[in-house]
């Protein structure tokens, strides 16, 4: 029965995405400053990729400024809440999330601005696929490493937005227990690797229009649509096999698509059209409709930049290491751009071997070394 407090706490989950702006051009890129301190920075992300993989407990740890890392063993819910019939709001998420977890806490809710992201597939030297991805978000953001293992369903590793959760009533998000805050976070994740290798990554398209699928499935939110996947689907096929199964709901009412790509090396793109699911075989994602029709190249200019800068590179290399996949997103980083935008963290993803390099805030000579459980 949930305890009824003095204080209000209001946790806001939001789901939102940065919209890039304009570009430099592909030799300004070369030309960054930084570039010139590349092959120092690389010794050392090498010895980096040498050491142990850090390993989360169930305790937020703080890695850096901003970067920080749990890990959550058992049951949160996820069954129940599909069961349920899901959910057709970020509020109805809230709702259930303060009913059967968040005891003694009531007044959830989301709210949120917008991100931005680059994502790529391609295969290693060794014959292993792998996934980059890059966050871009407006300013500094507290971004937190979640190692999933859950009852039931596949361990993942995912990264969560954490000023997507806020405290108010004059309470700080840091007087909410470490099982609480990673609670909330498992529920809204915007990227991610499973056990079997399935990666699953959200991205924003700047559009008028929004996702809300109206049938008799089941409902689903964005971020507990990566939760459903990490957790349930093996490969693209059984993701896409899900995601039929539900009507898709953006949250914030933001039109989004999702990149997904498994062991085998299949990578899609899932747009939503019209409200009707569209799957589109690409291996780079950026911030545009990629499906045919009157929606293709909708989305910002500088996505398009990213996504001919990402598309050369898979031209130019059959293959890649996973030090290769970096230097790509790098590539694309925000800092390209001469804007006030931030790449907020960087994933490589090796899906064979199950290895997770992370970068912060651009650091590219510095790798946090993770494994999926």
């Amino acid at each position: 029965m949930k305890i009824q407090i003095s204080c209000l706490v209001m946790l806001m989950l939001t789901v939102t995405m940065l919209v890039a702006g304009c570009g430099k051009t592909e030799s300004s890129q070369v030309e960054k400053e930084g570039k010139a301190l590349q092959s120092e920075q690389g010794n050392e992300e090498e010895k980096m990729q040498d050491t142990e993989s850090i390993t989360p407990t169930s305790e937020i740890v703080s890695l850096e400024d901003g970067f920080s890392t749990v890990k959550y063993s058992g049951d949160y819910k996820l069954n129940e809440f599909l069961e349920q019939g899901g959910a057709s709001t970020d509020a109805e998420v809230m709702r259930f999330l303060t009913e059967h977890l968040f005891s003694g806490v009531s007044g959830l809710k989301y709210s949120g601005d917008v991100f931005g992201c680059s994502t790529i597939s391609v295969k290693s030297p060794d014959g292993n696929y792998l996934f980059g991805r890059n966050f871009d978000w407006d300013s500094s953001c507290e971004a937190l490493v979640v190692s999933s293992v859950p009852e039931g369903g596949y361990t993942s590793l995912s990264t969560v937005n954490m000023d997507f959760i806020a405290a108010g009533a004059g309470m700080d998000l840091g007087q909410l227990s470490d099982q609480m805050q990673t609670v909330a976070a498992l529920y809204a994740p915007l990227d991610g690797m499973n056990e079997k290798g399935l990666c699953v990554s959200v991205n924003m398209i700047q559009d008028s229009a929004t996702i809300k699928q109206n049938t008799n499935k089941p409902d689903i939110t964005t971020t507990t649509a990566v939760r459903l996947l990490l957790d349930l689907a093996a490969d693209v096929d059984e993701a896409l096999k899900l995601l039929k199964q539900y009507d898709m709901h953006a949250s914030m009412g933001m039109m989004v698509h999702f990149a997904l790509a498994d062991a085998g090396g299949r990578s899609v793109v899932v747009e939503y059209i019209g409200n009707e699911m569209v799957v589109i075989d690409t291996p780079v994602v950026t911030n545009f409709y990629l499906a045919s029709g009157e929606k293709y190249g909708v989305g910002t200019k500088q996505s398009h930049t990213r996504y001919e800068i990402l598309t050369e590179l898979l031209e130019k290399n059959d293959t890649m290491e996973m030090q290769d996949v970096k230097d790509a997103l790098d590539s694309v980083s925000k800092d390209n751009f001469g804007e006030y935008e931030s790449t907020e963290w960087s994933i490589v993803y090796d899906q064979g071997s199950g290895a997770v390099l992370y970068y912060h805030r651009e650091n590219y000579g510095k790798a946090y070394p993770f494994q999926v459980p």
